[in-house]
Parts: structure tokens; sequence; C-alpha cells
């Protein structure tokens, strides 16, 4: 069964079909094509568009075979060292960024720091697995594209998991990428963040992320086609549920109201499915894929799958032939000891959330949430749980006090940049001259763009962070804007799209008491405890 495009011609995936006049001046192409990349200047890597090929099947099973890297890592945690000197040859590994903002976490109040696993799900067909799986011969040679994208936080103490899927027609700034393969540089950029992956691989992947989310992001793990079915069904199949009889002609699943328990062909089909799911967009079909990756975890942590040897070892040589990982993964011995720590919280501490988002003029992209999609973001940097369980946090006492103002060098650089607005001119200049007034002397203006949603004070090292949150505190911004990273050389402020004007930092909406430490309500959030029954589409029951 082959997914057919839509009647308008857009890609059956597609949030929405149709584009604004804006993406088609901008020579945009669809959900799935290579997205409307539009570098200021022409160059190495600049690419012009080409036709739209339609959707094939194996994207679509590509919307939750980042799913199975979760499986991959608590199911082999259970399964030892199988093969393992033969497995860890099975693994492909790449750089973990190719970015300059290279982030790094802040400890907390015992030493400790979180850990953030990027989990990608790539659409390539260029191995005869891959395209017996995929279909879609037309797409074979084409650089492939990460059309699932979870980021999965593992807190400091942990004590709890947060889940955070960005849609893949999220359309973002993807910043300079330099490809290790072949050297082709590719320029920052505006496109759907699922088009990343095809700028480098998972290390500019990795870099958007970073540049969007202001989260660091310790490994990444990417899964293609091959082992996906077999992993569906090494786990004995997963119960899920539909409020409603459901019929997807497109993914080809018919199910009876109620629970099901699904696997093979029947479990691929519940993971392609969008036209039968909520409104009928990707969004619904990330909710359902959070369902079935619940499901299947609560699962395993109760020790009733994968207890055959002759599964796991099928599971396991499944799993490593079809995974690429950064280079800070030697082999499976890290994904074993990674599986231990995951695998230590209860599933009531598990929570997964959508990126907060609204549609674009014309509806051919979404973009973050104003508010709520920063809101998602800072809780997470900030190691703060989704489900707002946690207990307040105690802070890390900074040892080393600030210097004089007058000796504290600083940088200023214009963020206000967004996917949707052009950059306020001069920006960086008027907050220079604001810190200046301030006693800040050595305040300077840095010409380089740095697009990001919330103003940051950055610094390289922990004996700056004195530094870093007086210049804060002058400026009106909260502590938390502070952040430890790798890619600034001194104190370093940027400028982001929250402050757009005026010399004082706007005073930010106080929280409700009720909503104060979880996600926000449009972040669709699912517990890990939760058995809920998938919303059925009107239009598809019978």
């Amino acid at each position: 069964m082959y997914d057919e495009p839509d009647a308008s011609g857009e890609p059956e995936g597609s949030v929405r079909s149709g584009q604004s006049r804006e993406s088609r001046e901008n020579g945009a192409r669809g959900p799935g094509d290579p997205g409307d990349r539009t570098p200021a200047s022409g160059g190495p890597g600049h690419r012009a568009g080409g036709p739209k090929r339609p959707a094939g099947r194996g994207r679509r099973v590509l919307r939750w075979t980042a799913l199975s890297l979760s499986v991959l890592i608590l199911g082999t945690a259970g399964a030892g060292y199988l093969y393992y000197e033969h497995l860890n040859g099975n693994l492909t590994r790449k750089p973990l960024t190719l970015g300059d903002n290279q982030l790094k976490h802040r400890q907390n109040a015992e030493g400790r720091t979180p850990l953030n696993i990027l989990l990608l799900g790539s659409d390539s067909r260029n191995s005869e697995r891959n395209l017996e799986l995929g279909g879609s011969r037309d797409d074979v040679g084409r650089k492939p594209l990460a059309d699932v994208q979870m980021l999965l936080h593992l807190s400091a103490d942990r004590d709890s998991i947060s889940v955070l899927s960005i849609p893949r027609d999220t359309k973002v700034t993807i910043p300079e990428c330099t490809d290790p393969e072949d050297g082709t540089v590719h320029p920052q950029s505006t496109g759907k963040i699922n088009s990343s992956l095809q700028y480098g691989g998972p290390g500019c992947t990795v870099a958007t992320w970073m540049e969007l989310t202001g989260i660091p992001v310790d490994h990444f793990m990417m899964i293609d086609f091959a082992g996906v079915v077999d992993m569906a069904d090494a786990v004995g199949g997963v119960p899920v549920c539909v409020d409603a009889n459901v019929h997807d002609s497109r993914s080809g699943l018919r199910l009876e109201k109620g629970e099901t328990t699904v696997r093979g062909e029947q479990a691929l089909q519940w993971l392609r499915t969008r036209h039968g799911f909520g409104d009928g967009t990707d969004i619904g079909r990330a909710r359902a894929q959070h369902m079935y990756m619940n499901s299947m975890v609560r699962q395993l942590k109760a020790g009733t799958k994968l207890t055959d040897p002759g599964k796991l070892r099928s599971l396991a040589e499944a799993a490593t032939k079809a995974l690429t990982v950064d280079d800070g993964i030697e082999g499976v011995k890290d994904l074993y000891d990674l599986g231990n720590e995951l695998k230590q919280v209860p599933t009531e501490r598990i929570t997964m959330v959508i990126m907060p988002w609204e549609y674009s003029d014309g509806g051919s992209y979404v973009v973050p949430k104003p508010g709520d999609a920063e809101k998602v973001f800072s809780l997470i940097r900030d190691d703060i749980a989704l489900d707002g369980k946690d207990e307040p946090k105690k802070e890390k006492k900074t040892s080393d006090p600030a210097a004089p103002a007058g000796e504290i060098p600083v940088q200023v650089r214009n963020g206000t940049r967004t996917v949707t607005l052009g950059p306020v001119n001069g920006r960086a200049g008027v907050i220079t001259e604001e810190l200046r007034r301030l006693g800040f002397d050595r305040a300077e203006t840095d010409p380089a763009e740095a697009p990001q949603a919330d103003t940051t004070v950055s610094y390289p090292s922990e004996d700056l962070r004195g530094d870093a949150l007086a210049v804060a505190k002058a400026l009106g911004l909260p502590e938390r804007s502070a952040r430890q990273s790798a890619g600034v050389e001194q104190v370093t402020v940027v400028i982001g799209a929250d402050w757009r004007e005026g010399n004082a930092y706007p005073e930010q909406p106080a929280p409700e008491e009720d909503d104060e430490r979880g996600a926000p309500e449009s972040a669709n959030a699912l517990n890990g405890d939760e058995e809920k029954c998938m919303n059925v589409n009107p239009a598809h029951t019978w």
C-alpha cells in the first residue's frame, strides 16, 4: 500500500495543502522536499528548487521510526552484551553538531547535569532493504530528510523524562553547516526543520535544534527504515486504543472502537496514519506516536516482553544496523549504560509533548507559538519536568563574584530575526549603548546576527558566571537567561525576538499559580501512565 498525493498535488504528509504567496515566491517546496532554503546569497551549498515528488509509503513509515530508538535503548539494556563486538561494528557514527552554537548544561546543586538525546527518523532509500520497505524508487540517491524529531530529556536527578516532538513542517533558521563528507558549506538559511538533515547530516539537525531552542544536545540517535518492522514484532505487539471505528485508506489502518494489540503490518499502519486521526495533520499523527511509544515503554518496563533470546538477537542486529549515532557514543556498552539510566525513571514521570505551534500565513508550514513554545524550551533548559511535579530545585551557588562593571568585556549581538519577522536593525547597538550607560564600558557590538526567540547572556566558563549574572541583572533579565556556552569567548548578550524595542527588557507576565511549572495546555502533554484512546477523524469512521 502506498500513500498518494493529495488532490492539490502536495505530498500526503503535508500539514495543510497549498502554499503561501511568500513561499511560492521564494521557491519553497512542499513538506517532504528540501524546503524553502533562502540563503542571503548564493555560494557553496546553494541549490535551486526542483520538481515535487509524491511521498511514498516509506516517508509515512518514518513518521514513527524515532519511537523505536527508545525501544532499542530499553531493549538492549535487558539484552546484555549479545554479539558485543559484532554489534559495535554495525553502528554508524557521525559528528554531534556542525554548528558554532555549542551549548553547555548548568550543574544542579549536587553537581549533576541533565542528559539530552535527539532521536531522529531518516527517510533514506539508499539501501536495498530501505528501498524494499520505503518504495519510491525515484528517491534513491536523494539525501534523506529527518521527518521524525524528538528530544529526550533525562533530568539531572534522574527522576523524570521529558520528550519534545517538533513537527517536521516547522519553519526554522538552519545555521551554516559544513558537510563532513565532502566539505560543502551550506550557508545559513530558512527552511522546514526536516530538511536540515540534507545539509551535512544529523549534526546540522542538532545545530538547528540548539539554535531554535537554546537546549544543549548531548547525543543523537538516527534510525532508517531497516529494522523497524522487526522491532514492532519483537516486542510481541503493542496495545492501542481508538474512540471510534477507524479506517484510513491511505495507511490501510482499520480498527474497531476500543483497544487492539497491533503488531507487524498493523503496527506500521497505526504509526503511519494521519488522515484517520485528529484533524488529519501530522500533529495528530505525532499524538498517536506518543501513545504507541508510551504503551511500548510500559510493556518493556513491566518485563513481559523481549525474553526470547532469539528475538533479542534479531532486534539487536536489526537495530544496530539501522542506527547512526554521534561520535561520542563508542559502542553498544554506551547504549547499555544509557538504557540503564533511562529505565530507572517510573512511567508516571515520563511526559511527552508536541512543540506548541501555529500555522503560518497560507498554511504551508507551522511556526513556534509565541510564548508557549518558548515556555516549553525554557522548562527543559532549566531542567524542570514538564509534568509540573518537580519540587523547587536548589540553585547551585556561584563561587566566583562579579568583576567591577567597567572591567567586564561584553559582546552584544542582534538576534531579533524570526522565521516570520525580519531583524530589527540596530538593536545590538542600542543595547550596547545602554550597557555603557550602566557602567559596562567594555561593551561592544558584534555585527553577526544570531536569531533566537529569547534574550540570553552566555558565558564560556563557570568562572565568568558571576560576570554574566551582573550583566543580566543590570539589563533587567531573569537569572535563567545566563547560560554557559562553548560557542562564545566572553560574556555575550544576544538580543532575542522577545525584546524588539526599547532599552528596558519587557516585563514578563507572571505565570498562573497552577501553571507555573508544567507544560502549557497547547503542548498537548501525555503522561507515560495515561492509557487514552486516540481521537478518530469523523471523516474516516466505518
